[in-house]
């Protein structure tokens, strides 16, 4: 209870951006023009545990889905994401629409805008009712917008750009208090597919988040596709965090398993009890060939 109550009484002040380590796998909830780059209706599930182990430690769950408007190669769709850090709980909600152009014969431009609302809770007074510091509950509904860009070629790389969480309140206003736990967050991001022979592939990919005020996180990591049904990957942090990535593709599902552990400075109370991650993911068309970009 003293860890947690350490580290709540400092999340207000250094709140991350929100990342999970199979970025590369679905980067719709951060990147929403993603959406057009498959081409098919899509529904993705992830649910994610930090510091297993220890009570109050985060956990988030993320939902997103989005169907294809052929005729004009659009896309429109949804995003919520949960999560919950001890007394902390913030959920946000998105709808979003994606379009994109063809520019040579390969390559495409992918735009999207998206609108929804933010709920955060932070209820202190549940940690100690006697203590002055933790009197005042936090309580904020605000609505978000935000855009998406992303150049890529189907069958072989992508580069986005992102901001797709910017609260309304913020709009027109310098810096404020209620920045400590309303933060907009840019995202930049990429994936490249190698292919060494026809049964063995390798995709690099790296996400770089941003938010002011706050050290970026970036993540680099590398995955091999074997007959593009089974993947084997690795995957870094700058906070001093590896893990491990295993996805598996069937015809129109794949599913995935990650374990992220920190080592070093970073390591809760000297050594870290890991974090789990579980993705489920479903293709609605294009049902005999699985998507590994």
């Amino acid at each position: 209870m003293t860890l947690i109550l350490t580290i709540v009484t400092g999340s207000l002040y250094a709140q991350q951006a929100f990342t999970y380590t199979q970025y590369m796998n679905n980067p719709t909830p951060y990147n929403s023009a993603y959406a057009v780059v498959s081409e098919a209706g899509a529904l993705d599930i992830l649910g994610r545990k930090q510091w297993v182990g220890i009570d109050g430690a985060p956990t988030s769950f993320v939902l997103s889905g989005h169907l294809p408007i052929e005729s004009i190669r659009g896309s429109v769709g949804l995003v919520a994401i949960h999560d919950q850090f001890a007394i902390e709980k913030l959920t946000e909600v998105s709808a979003f629409y994606a379009k994109s152009v063809q520019l040579t014969e390969e390559t495409f431009l992918a735009v999207s805008v998206n609108a929804g609302f933010r709920n955060y809770n932070a209820l202190y007074s549940q940690l100690d009712a006697y203590d002055p510091k933790f009197s005042n509950d936090i309580r904020e509904n605000t609505g978000t917008i935000g855009t998406s860009v992303m150049y890529y070629d189907p069958n072989r790389f992508y580069i986005g750009a992102s901001l797709p969480r910017l609260s309304m309140r913020s709009l027109g206003k310098a810096s404020t208090e209620d920045e400590r736990y309303n933060r907009n967050t840019w995202y930049f991001s990429g994936a490249y597919i190698y292919e060494i022979d026809d049964d063995i592939k390798v995709k690099p990919a790296a996400l770089l988040s941003y938010t002011r005020t706050i050290p970026a996180l970036f993540d680099v990591s590398a995955t091999l596709y074997l007959k593009d049904r089974l993947g084997l990957g690795v995957g870094y942090r700058n906070t001093n965090e590896l893990a491990g990535i295993l996805t598996y593709f069937f015809n129109n599902m794949n599913i995935g398993y990650s374990f992220q552990n920190t080592f070093g400075k970073y390591a809760i109370g000297g050594s870290s009890s890991g974090t789990h991650e579980i993705t489920l993911g479903l293709r609605f068309g294009d049902l005999y060939r699985p998507r590994i970009l």
